[in-house]
Parts: structure tokens; sequence; C-alpha cells
């Protein structure tokens, strides 16, 4: 069975279609939860440094851009899939906006520099390399930022991973999305 395409939700490109990575097996963010997570984001994407973590096919990165934040870093191990958003990206227009790191997480972090207001991370579910990609984001995440964590609904997030706070956690279906913001030093 062919997945279905993934098109961009909202803002400027909404109705974008994403290139299709070949090779990878990826499980890309639905654009019911993609709408939703953007909607309790609101204006805080407009002008926003956003990082794609395990970026797939780049979905919460352009649509990001596609509703108004600044610039967006996507990091992607997987070849096939670096090159596909590396393609939206050029026929988005948004080649000049967003750049495309390949690297294993949570090691690709090293190579950041930040701070980023939006940290999406949509690590493969039940990966053990989501907590440690969590730990090591939180020194990216500019003050007021946030850090948007999808997961299986089934997952419970870490409440206090270092340097950051839990704040909301929504559920949609198999899918959850965990909210961080930073901790603020007293």
């Amino acid at each position: 069975m062919r997945p279905a395409r993934v098109r961009v939700s909202g803002g400027e490109l909404r109705g974008f279609q994403l290139a299709e990575p070949g090779g990878a097996r990826l499980r890309p963010t639905s654009a019911l939860v993609r709408e939703a997570v953007f909607n309790a984001l609101g204006v805080r994407v407009e002008g926003a440094a956003a990082l794609d973590l395990f970026a797939g096919t780049g979905a919460l990165g352009v649509e990001a851009l596609s509703r108004g934040a600044a610039r967006a870093v996507f990091v992607e191990n997987h070849r096939g899939a670096a090159r596909a958003i590396v393609q939206s990206l050029a026929r988005a227009g948004l080649a000049e906006r967003g750049t495309v790191v390949r690297g294993a997480l949570p090691g690709a972090l090293a190579s950041l520099e930040g701070p980023f207001d939006l940290i999406f991370l949509d690590p493969p579910y039940d990966s053990e390399r989501a907590a440690p990609t969590l730990a090591g984001a939180a020194p990216l995440l500019a003050a007021g930022g946030a850090i948007v964590h999808e997961h299986r609904s089934r997952y419970n997030p870490p409440e206090r991973p270092p340097g950051l706070a839990l704040t909301g956690r929504r559920v949609y279906g198999d899918t959850a999305v965990a909210f961080y913001e930073p901790l603020e030093v007293a």
C-alpha cells in the first residue's frame, strides 16, 4: 500500500505536496496533528527559528516556514529523506530559509547552533534515542521557546527532562504531543 501524499496543511503553502523520500520507512505527522500543533503554537511561529529533528519528510519544518517562521533547520539521517527535504524546499521557494543537516541523533545536535524558538521532535515511535535527543535539544532552546515532542499515545514522556518543564500534552488517537518549555533559572 502506498503511503498518503504529505501536503502542507496551512499558511502560504497550504496544499503544497512535499517530495516523497525513496526507500525511507517513515511515519509522517498527520495533517490533523500538524494542524492541532500549529493552532496550539499560534503566533509563536511568526518569525521563529525552527528546528525539525528526525525530520523525515520535513513536514513540521516546512509547515512552520509556511506559517511564517523565519528559518528552519532539518536534521535527518536517511539519505533519501534528506534529499527529498532539499527538493521540497527548492520547489517551494524556501531553499534560502531552510537548511538540511544529515546526521544521526542525538549526536548531530553537537553540530547545531541555537537558539531555536521552536524545536520539533518526532522520533520513530519507541526509539531509545528520543529521551537523549530531548535532553540534548534543551540547551538549543531559546528563552520563551517550546519543544513539541510527538510520540505514541501510550508512552509517558518525561515530565522533567534536564532544563525543561512539561507544560501540556494532547492525545490524537494513537499519537500524542508533549509540549515543553525551558525552566526559568532563578
